[in-house]
C-alpha cells in the first residue's frame, strides 16, 4: 500500500485553502459600530446535514484521534493484536519490538496514521510500544503528547509534532520517551489527561490507579515525579476500575472530576476537594465501561461564574452483568445531567434532561456555534468486546443556550448513511466545521465479513452539520483577514482584528474559540469553547492589495475581538477561531495564544 493514498471524489465542504479575494486588513476603513455580542442567535429548525465517506480504509482503526494546527489528524489504534491493514511503504523500517505480545519477531504494518484534511490523503506513522486505551493532550508548541497504554507501553510518553510539510514526511514521526524521569510515574491504562494553565497536564485514574500525576516531569519538583492519591476515585469505584474519569478545567482554576455517578471540584494544587456535588439522577454509572460522555459547556467572555458541565448517556449498572452472562443487551440510558460547577450556590443540583433516544458509547463534540453534537454509539449494551447489539445511527444536536424547560435536543436527518460505529470509535471537530468520525472495533482482533456484527471499521467519514447545508450559504461568513494559511499569534487580553464577509448578516454575530480535542472512548479530552468579547463594525470600503482602486464591499465587516484574559480560561496553545453569524459559522483560522 502506498504511503499517501488520494481520494478522487469532489468534496462539498468549505475549502481549507486561503480565500482568493484580494483584500487586506483594516487601514483607511470607514467603520460604523454595529454590534457587540457574546451570545448566539435564536434556534431555527435545522434537522439537516450530510454524511460523506472520505476514505473506505486507512488501514488502521481510529481508536484515538487528535487534530493538530497543521490541519492533519493523528489517529492510532493499539499494537497488541497483530498486523494492521496498512503496510509500511518500501524502505520504511519495520517495528521490531521483542516485547510485543502479538508479533515479537517484527511487524511491518502501521498502527498510527496522519490524515491530511485538505488533500484527503494519509500516510503511515510508527509507534513502538502499545498505545491501547491511552490518553493525550497538545502541548503549547502544538506537539501531541500521548501518555500510557498497555503492557510494555503502560508508562510510556510519546510525542508527535505537527509536521510542517511534505518535505519532512520521511523523518516527521512519533518519538518515545524511554526511561525515568521522562516516563509516567505509574502505569496508565484508560486514564484521562487535562491540560493545565501552565501548559502541562494532569493525568488522572486508569485501571488500578486511584491517583494522579503531572507531566512534564521536573527533577526539582517532587510532586511531578510521583503519584498523588485521589480518595474520590477510590470512593466511587468498588472494582478498581477508575476508567476515563470525566475531567474539565473550570474557569475558577479547579478541576471538575466526574467518576461513576458523582463529581467533585478539585484543587489540584493543594490536593483539596473544594466541593462535592450530589449523585447524578438515579445513580446509574456514566464512565467506562458504562460509557456515557461529558462536555464543559461553552464559556462566556472572561467567565469566572456560571460554568456548566453536561453528562449524557451511559448504561444502567445491571447492564454489565446482563451482558457478561449472556442475558441480552439492556437498553442504554436516555438521560443527561447538567450542573453549574462555579458560582455562589452552595448546593448546586443536577438538571436532568431526556435525549430523543438511548445512547451508550456516544461522542459529544462542541460545534463552532456553541451547540453540542452527539454521534456514534449504541442504544443498548455496554462498552466492550461484542457487548452491544444495536447501533444508534441518528446524530443529535443539543442547544445549551435554550431556556430550561424547552427541548434542547434535536434529532438530525442527514443525507447519506453512516457506518456503524460503537466501541472504540472516535470523533473530532475540523477547522472547516465538519466533524471527522472514525474507528469502531468491538472485537479482540480486526474482524471483517458480511456475517460479522459490527465489523472492524478502518474508514473515515465526515459529518457535515446543518449549518453547512447549501441553504445557509448566504448567511455563512468568510474570514478574509487573517488568512487561514498560517496561525496568528496573540497574547492574553490582547486584541485580534478580523475582517470577514457575509452576504446576509444576522442581528447577532459572535466569535468563538475552540480547543481541539483528544478523543477516545466516548470522551473528548481537553475540549473547550469560549465565546469572546467582540465588536463588529461595517467596513464600507476595502482597499485592494497593492493600493490604487477601492473595492465596494457592502457585505464586509470588521471584528475587534478581545482574547481571554488568563491561562485559566484558555491554557496556552493552538485554538480554532470562528465567526458565527447567528448560528452559521465560518471556517476557522488557527490562533496561537501564549
Amino acid at each position: 500500500m502506498s504511503q499517501a493514498l488520494k481520494h478522487t471524489t469532489h468534496h462539498k465542504h468549505l475549502s481549507l485553502a486561503a480565500t482568493t479575494m484580494d483584500l487586506i486588513g483594516f487601514p483607511h476603513l470607514v467603520l460604523l459600530i454595529l454590534a457587540c455580542s457574546g451570545a448566539i442567535a435564536p434556534a431555527t429548525s435545522s434537522s439537516g446535514g450530510s454524511w460523506e465517506l472520505l476514505q473506505d480504509s486507512v488501514g488502521v482503526s481510529a481508536m484515538h484521534m487528535q487534530l493538530l494546527h497543521n490541519d492533519r489528524v493523528i489517529l492510532f489504534d493499539r499494537t497488541n493484536f497483530g498486523a494492521s491493514n496498512l503496510t509500511f511503504p518500501p524502505g520504511h523500517p519495520c517495528r521490531n519490538n521483542t516485547r510485543d505480545q502479538a508479533l515479537p519477531g517484527g511487524d511491518c504494518t502501521a498502527h498510527s496514521v496522519e490524515y491530511d484534511v485538505a488533500s484527503n490523503t494519509f500516510r503511515a506513522l510508527s509507534i513502538f510500544t502499545d498505545t491501547w486505551c491511552s490518553s493525550g493532550y497538545v502541548a503549547p508548541d502544538g506537539t501531541l503528547v500521548q501518555t500510557g497504554g498497555w503492557g510494555d507501553g503502560i508508562r510510556k510518553v510519546r510525542l508527535m509534532p505537527a509536521c510542517s510539510g511534505s518535505a519532512d514526511v520521511a523523518t516527521c514521526d512519533w518519538s518515545e520517551k524511554p526511561t525515568d524521569p521522562d516516563v509516567l510515574a505509574a502505569g496508565r491504562w484508560y486514564a484521562t489527561n487535562q491540560k493545565l494553565p501552565d501548559g502541562g497536564a494532569i493525568i488522572l485514574g486508569g485501571r488500578d490507579q486511584p491517583n494522579y500525576e503531572f507531566y512534564p516531569k521536573a527533577a526539582d519538583d517532587p510532586t511531578t515525579t510521583t503519584t498523588l492519591p485521589l480518595q474520590f476515585l477510590s470512593d466511587t469505584s468498588s472494582n478498581s476500575m477508575y476508567l476515563y474519569p470525566f475531567v474539565h478545567l473550570s474557569p475558577g482554576g479547579n478541576l471538575f472530576v466526574f467518576s461513576n455517578n458523582r463529581a467533585i471540584l478539585f484543587d489540584y494544587k493543594s490536593g483539596a476537594v473544594v466541593r462535592a456535588f450530589p449523585t447524578l439522577g438515579d445513580g446509574a454509572p456514566r464512565n467506562n465501561p458504562n460509557a456515557g460522555s461529558s462536555v464543559l459547556l461553552p464559556l462566556k467572555p472572561n467567565a469566572t461564574e456560571g460554568a456548566e458541565v453536561l453528562v449524557c448517556g451511559g448504561a444502567p449498572a445491571s447492564s454489565n452483568d446482563a451482558v457478561a452472562k449472556g442475558r441480552g443487551f439492556p437498553p442504554a440510558l436516555t438521560t443527561c445531567g447538567r450542573i453549574k460547577i462555579t458560582g455562589d450556590d452552595p448546593n448546586p443540583s443536577w438538571v436532568v434532561e431526556e435525549m430523543p433516544s438511548p445512547r451508550v458509547m456516544g461522542d459529544m463534540i462542541l460545534l463552532p456555534n456553541g451547540e453540542v453534537l452527539i454521534v456514534n454509539g449504541a442504544t443498548d449494551g455496554v462498552a466492550g468486546w461484542d457487548s452491544a447489539n444495536t447501533f444508534n445511527p441518528t446524530p443529535v444536536i443539543y442547544r445549551p443556550d435554550l431556556p430550561v424547560g424547552t427541548n434542547r435536543f434535536e434529532e438530525q436527518r442527514p443525507m447519506g448513511t453512516p457506518r456503524q460505529r460503537t466501541y472504540h470509535a472516535s470523533a473530532v471537530l475540523l477547522r472547516d466545521g465538519r466533524v471527522l468520525v472514525g474507528g469502531s472495533n468491538p472485537h479482540q482482533f480486526y474482524v471483517f465479513g458480511d456475517g460479522v456484527k459490527f465489523p472492524t471499521e478502518l474508514s473515515l467519514e465526515a459529518f457535515s452539520p446543518y449549518y453547512l447545508d447549501a441553504s445557509n450559504d448566504e448567511r455563512r461568513p468568510s474570514i478574509v483577514d487573517p488568512s487561514p494559511s498560517s496561525p496568528v499569534s496573540v497574547g492574553y487580553g490582547g486584541q485580534l482584528a478580523l475582517l470577514f464577509r457575509v452576504p446576509v448578516r444576522d442581528t447577532v454575530v459572535s466569535v468563538t474559540m475552540v480547543a481541539p480535542s483528544f478523543t477516545t472512548h466516548s470522551f473528548a479530552q481537553n475540549q473547550r469553547l469560549l465565546f469572546l468579547e467582540v465588536q463588529v463594525s461595517k467596513a464600507q470600503k476595502l482597499p485592494v492589495v497593492g493600493g490604487g482602486a477601492v473595492l465596494p464591499a457592502d457585505d464586509a465587516y470588521a471584528a475587534s475581538v478581545t482574547m481571554p484574559a488568563s491561562k485559566v480560561l484558555a491554557p496556552p496553545g493552538y485554538y480554532m477561531v470562528f465567526v458565527v453569524n447567528g448560528r452559521i459559522p465560518s471556517q476557522g483560522i488557527w490562533v496561537h495564544i501564549q
